[in-house]
């Protein structure tokens, strides 16, 4: 708790999940499990680590769990967790010399924002910054898309648009906007200088408002008749550039 503030908690669904939730470092609350997946080794395991890190458990049954479970099949698991922190400040210190950020602008589908949020990790992003009106990251549908990656990046949640472009330009980062109209291609941006690429919403991407409010503007190219790609799938194809572009394998 930086500011005295009580923590909000998440819930961690799933024996994959609450691993990674352990695994990351996460501050674990409590621990609600069904007794059918207590009999199992793998699960069996995971509870005796997550004795010694959680305040609270409790076995309950199957019935019982499904009633406060997110997802239409509980998974016979659940972590409640304090929140990591989102602020500003935190995200600022996390940065390295040569950031890579990536900006999601009202991404409203949570499965889509865990995807990306996947695929940044992956890439080597030091930071996601997710404004007003994004799916919540550690949302229970965004946190399976993430499959942990949530829990280990640093996130900075609810800024305005205009404010995390402005952030980015005061901190000498460029801004990048992934669009379907922009006439560069993202393999023809120098991705090893301090970048944030910006995608926006599933239905209609970026205003073109919003995308001159950037430094620069990319898009990838398609054949056929697709008129799009799916957002996460292009986050992920730009990312991958600019890890290349970067050396990290």
């Amino acid at each position: 708790m930086r500011d005295g503030k009580v923590p909000e908690s998440i819930f961690v669904e799933g024996l994959r999940l609450c691993e990674e939730a352990l695994a990351s470092g996460l501050s674990i609350e409590a621990v609600i499990y069904s007794d059918e997946i207590a009999r199992k080794d793998r699960a069996a395991s995971l509870l005796r680590k997550l004795a010694g890190a959680a305040s609270k458990s409790a076995e309950v049954s199957e019935r019982l769990l499904a009633s406060i479970s997110f997802t239409k099949t509980p998974q016979g698991i659940i972590v409640v967790a304090e929140r990591p922190a989102t602020d500003e400040l935190t995200f600022a210190e996390r940065q390295a010399n040569s950031p890579l950020l990536t900006l999601l602008h009202e991404v409203n589908n949570p499965m889509n924002a865990g995807a990306i949020l996947r695929a940044a990790e992956a890439a080597g992003v030091s930071g996601v910054i997710t404004t007003l009106n994004t799916a919540d990251p550690f949302s229970a549908k965004a946190l399976r898309g993430a499959m942990g990656s949530a829990f280990r990046l640093s996130i900075w949640m609810g800024p305005s648009y205009t404010d995390a472009i402005a952030w980015c330009r005061t901190n000498n980062i460029r801004t990048i906007c992934a669009a379907v109209s922009a006439k560069k291609l993202y393999a023809e941006i120098d991705w090893g200088r301090p970048s944030a690429l910006i995608v926006g919403r599933e239905s209609s991407g970026l205003t073109p408002e919003e995308i001159s409010m950037a430094d620069d503007v990319v898009r990838v190219p398609m054949q056929g008749n697709v008129e799009s790609l799916n957002v996460a799938v292009a986050a992920g194809i730009i990312l991958y550039e600019a890890a290349r572009q970067r050396g990290q394998k």
